[in-house]
C-alpha cells in the first residue's frame, strides 16, 4: 500500500499524516502529477476555499490526475474540502468546475436566529448504511469533529453514507461509492472515532 497524501499548498497534512502514522502507514507527499506514480490509495485533505483548491490543484496538474485515477477505481478518501471538490461546483466560488466526479452542487448553511457559522465543533454522526464496514466500532451515533460553513448536496441520494444535524439543516456528512468515501468532518481530529474510521478504510 501506497498512499498518496495530497498537497495542493493549503491542506492540513500533518495532523493527517499524524493520523495515517498511528495506523502504521507513512503517506507519500504528492504535490505534482508525476508524484502519483506507483501510489494505491488518494487521500485529499483540504482547508480554505473550494475555488483556491481547484485552481492550485490545476497548477500542479493534478486535477486531470485525479479525475483519471478516480475513475479507475483508484481507493479515494477526501476530507472536507476534499469531499467538497468531488461536485460539479460551489456557492462559495460560483463558476468554478469541481472535479464533477458526482452531480451536485455544494451550498452554505441557512442563516438562522442563535446559529454559528461556520459550524464548529463536535457533532454527531447517523451513518445511513450502518452494515458498511466503514461504520465497524463506531456505534449508532458516532461524533466527529466539523469546520466548515459550506457542505454538498448530492443529486444522487443513494451515494450518502451518514446524515448530519447542524441547526435547520440536515447534510450529507459523508458519501460512499465503490472505492470512494469522503467526509465533511475532520477524522484527523475526531480522536478515536477519527482513527477507527480511517483504519476501516484501509482495511476494506
Amino acid at each position: 500500500m501506497i498512499v498518496a497524501l495530497i498537497d495542493y499548498g493549503a491542506g492540513n497534512l500533518r495532523s493527517v499524516a499524524n493520523a495515517l502514522s498511528e495506523l502504521g502507514i507513512t503517506p507519500r507527499i504528492v504535490a505534482e502529477a508525476a508524484d502519483l506514480e506507483g501510489t494505491t490509495h488518494l487521500v485529499l485533505p483540504g482547508v480554505g476555499s473550494f475555488g483556491d483548491c481547484m485552481a492550485r490543484l490545476e497548477e500542479r496538474g493534478l486535477v486531470t490526475a485525479l479525475r483519471e485515477r478516480i475513475a479507475a477505481g483508484m481507493p479515494y478518501f477526501g476530507i472536507c474540502l476534499g469531499y467538497q471538490i468531488l461536485f460539479e461546483g460551489s456557492e462559495e466560488t460560483p463558476g468554478v468546475a469541481g472535479l464533477g466526479i458526482f452531480p451536485g452542487k455544494v451550498t452554505r448553511f441557512q442563516e438562522q436566529p442563535g446559529l454559528k457559522i461556520p459550524h464548529m465543533g463536535w457533532n454527531s454522526v447517523v451513518p445511513t448504511t450502518p452494515e458498511s464496514g466503514l461504520w465497524k466500532g463506531l456505534g449508532a451515533e458516532p461524533y466527529f469533529y466539523y469546520v466548515h460553513s459550506y457542505f454538498p448536496v448530492p443529486a444522487d441520494p443513494s451515494i450518502i453514507a451518514a446524515a448530519t444535524t447542524y441547526g435547520a439543516d440536515t447534510f450529507a456528512g459523508a458519501i460512499q461509492s465503490g472505492a470512494i468515501f469522503a467526509c465533511q468532518f475532520h477524522p484527523e481530529k475526531s480522536q478515536n472515532a477519527g482513527i477507527r474510521l480511517l483504519r476501516n478504510f484501509f482495511e476494506a
